[in-house]
């Protein structure tokens, strides 16, 4: 299949897009991007996928991931307190019941982030 690298790839690149973006915003998660970046380049551009792994910041926690399915606590204590900030923001921003869904972003994925282990 000639056609899947490049479809890889480009997944790949979307994901990292992303995952940079994440870097500055805050309410827009970082490693859960690179994750999915490394995933299709592992299978679209091998090489790039190490490189994703290699990183200095990122790296470890990547590899914690891929190894064990573990977050470090630092990390989840993060993505939690952002998700919490999420729903004050979109309540003050934009109110009910728009909030609802943060809520429900909150109580679905925080006890699962939570649980994983570290």
């Amino acid at each position: 299949m000639p056609l899947a690298n490049p479809l890889w790839l480009g997944a790949g690149l979307s994901a990292l897009g992303l995952g940079v973006v994440g870097a500055f915003l805050p309410i827009i998660p970082t490693v859960p991007f690179l994750l999915l970046a490394a995933f299709c380049f592992a299978r679209g551009k091998p090489e790039w996928a190490q490189r994703l792994y290699d990183h200095p910041q990122y790296g470890p926690a990547m590899i914690e991931w891929r190894d064990r399915r573990a977050i470090p606590r630092r990390a989840k204590v993060s993505a939690v307190a952002a998700m919490t900030a999420g729903v004050g923001f979109t309540w003050f921003t934009v109110g009910w019941p728009w909030v609802l869904i943060s809520v429900a972003v909150l109580v679905t994925v925080g006890p699962w982030i939570w649980t994983r282990a570290e």
